[in-house]
Order: C-alpha cells, then structure tokens, then sequence
C-alpha cells in the first residue's frame, strides 16, 4: 500500500490550505496518520468501517470511506462542520487519486519485470497494457546499466530522474546488480541510441560518482519484443565482459567476433585451440607481449605507429614480436598469422570464462 509518510504529507497540505485538522485510520481502526490537533476515535472509526455507509457523522466529527476500486482502503476523519465537510471531501478524493497513481505505478513496474522475464502470455502483455495504458507499438530499446562495483541507491535515483513515464520510459530491475531502462525511442537513429548510452556512463561517473558498463539491444516495434531486446543486452553484456572488457558502451548489433565465439560449443573452441597451440597452451605469455600485440592490431600490424605509441624503439617491438613467435609458433606481421593469433586469444579467454562459470555452478 501507500507509504504513511506520503499519507501525512497529503493530510497536511490539506490543513495548510483549508485550515482543517485531519486524520487517516486504516481498516483495523489504527491511525495511520493525523495532524498535530486532529482527534483519532478509534471507537468511532470501528462503527463507521462496520456500516454500509460511504460517510458519516458520528460523534461531531465526520467519516469518509476512502475506497480502493470497490474495497475500504482508509477512513478519512475530520470535524463535521460544512467547511470542513467540503475541505474533508477534496482531501478523500486527492487520497484516493494518490491511492491510484500508486497501484498504476507498482502495477506497471510488476508488468515490465513479467515481460521481461516472459512470465506472460501473448494475450496477457496486450490485456495488460492496455489496462494500463502503455501504449503496444510504441519503439522501444532496452538498456542495461551494470555497476562495476555494488549498485548504489543513488544510481538508481539518477536514471529514473533521466527519463519520463509520460514519455513511454521505464526505469526496473529484476535483479540487485543491474538497472534496466526501458526507453521509447521513436525514430532514434544508430547515433541517438548510442548517444543515450553514453550519456548514461557520463553521468553516472559525474553524479552518482559510479563506474558503469551500459549494454543495449535492437530495437522492437512491438511490446512484446521488449524481452528480446533485454536478452541481447544482458548477451552483449556477457560478451563484452569477456572480449572487451574496458569497453564501457555495448551494443548487441555490434559484438565483431566475440558474438561468434561466445556461441560456439566449448568443445569446438578447445578442438580449435588444440589445432593452433598443440597439448602447450602458452600461458606464459606475459602482460608486456600482450599488451604489444594489441596495439600492434590496434594499429594494423604498423611496427612503426606501434613503438611510436608505446614509446620503444623499433628493435624493442621486433624483439617482443619475435619472443611470442617462439611461445607460440606465429608471426603476427604476417596478416594469417596475425589474424589466427587474435582469434585463439579470445577463444582462451572464452574458455577461462566458461571454466569458471562451471566452477561457480
């Protein structure tokens, strides 16, 4: 239900403008909140929410049901003069509105994590969308935000300030370690989704003072395609913490190989690795030489652009070349060699990646 704190700031703006004194009981009769004069008659309160009366007068002060649909929610209790009866009236009809708003709101928010999850029937996204007037074929793209470390309330606080309800936006999570951003995006080209990725990770480092990784999938015409774009971003996701780990934009159309790998079986990927490396997986291939053959890719095989930014000479980088030639039987400045290398390292790594998550299971 409705919060009581949110209760009493509504009772209390009331008083602040018709001058008169409030008080909220629940249907077992307690105060749930009043202001400072307003007198709880519990007693009372108990013969009201026994009748069959929408209001009444009882002991000089007035009982109004405050209903939820067609069940009690509160009692709404003030003096039983006629201001205060048409001051008493506005304010069981703003509790109610309140009442409402609230149920659409967390109704809403249970809609979109059952989509999500596809805990609905096609027929029931439709129903339940248009009972909550969430408009069917509105574009959306799903967004994925992961903390690099725990997700802070404040996080969450900011992404929900970023968009609008009123927009067709929706801010949810499904699970405590990330934040999921349902967004409408109209006619929103490849750089404007991109661009809303971006904004994400620049403000969260600046406002929320948080590391994130944001990850999004394609874009559904339909609502129901909301599910699969939230697959391809939590898919993206995993593949960039695996392949691209100091990326901190994904999205799922642009994963290069990595896609590829991430969905071969683990045995095709170890036949693989066999073909090239042999039983001697060299491991012993130290963050120097790696960190020289990735910008040697980086750079298109340059041995002339790489020493320059890595700040060696040209024989240094030859030397380093030559040693993982030794390691592992490839020289990365022919293009073959170069490309079959690239690819047995991020196999390597998919595998070390699905050691561990049968280890975790």
């Amino acid at each position: 239900m409705i919060s009581d704190q949110v209760i009493r700031s509504c009772i209390e703006e009331v008083r602040d403008i018709a001058g008169i004194e409030l008080a909220v009981i629940d249907t077992d009769g307690k105060p749930v909140a009043k202001t400072v004069q307003a007198a709880v008659l519990e007693e009372e309160a108990a013969r009201f929410l026994d009748s069959e009366e929408d209001e009444a007068e009882i002991g000089g002060s007035l009982f109004i049901r405050v209903k939820d649909e067609d069940d009690t929610a509160y009692v709404l209790v003030s003096g039983g003069g006629k201001k205060d009866r048409t001051s008493a009236r506005l304010a069981a009809a703003s509790l109610k509105n309140l009442i409402k708003a609230y149920k659409d709101k967390i109704d809403r928010n249970s809609f979109f994590q059952d989509l999500l999850l596809d805990n609905l029937l096609l027929v029931d996204i439709y129903n339940r969308a248009q009972k909550l007037h969430i408009d069917p074929v509105l574009k959306r793209c799903v967004y994925v935000i992961e903390p690099t470390g725990s997700r802070e309330n404040s996080l969450m606080e900011m992404v929900r300030e970023l968009f609008y309800t009123e927009a067709g936006d929706h801010v949810t999570a499904v699970d405590e370690n990330h934040i999921i951003v349902i967004k409408a995006v109209g006619d929103d080209t490849e750089e404007g989704l991109r661009e809303t990725a971006d904004m994400l990770v620049e403000m969260a480092r600046s406002e929320a003072m948080s590391d994130v990784r944001v990850a999004y999938g394609t874009v559904t015409d339909d609502i129901k395609g909301v599910s699969s774009s939230y697959k391809e971003a939590r898919m993206a996701l995993e593949v960039s913490r695996i392949f691209y780990p100091l990326k901190r934009c994904i999205e799922y159309g642009n994963l290069g190989v990595g896609r590829l790998i991430y969905q071969l079986p683990v045995s095709l990927c170890r036949l693989f690795i066999k073909e090239i490396f042999g039983d001697d997986i060299p491991e012993e291939i130290d963050d120097e030489i790696l960190t020289t053959v990735n910008r040697f890719f980086d750079n298109s095989l340059n041995v002339s652009e790489t020493s320059r930014q890595l700040f060696i000479h040209r024989n240094t980088l030859i030397y380093r070349i030559e040693k993982l030639q030794k390691l592992t039987g490839l020289d990365v400045r022919v293009f073959d060699d170069a490309l079959t290398l690239k690819i047995a390292l991020m196999v390597v790594n998919y595998l070390k990646h699905a050691g561990n998550s049968e280890k975790e299971e």
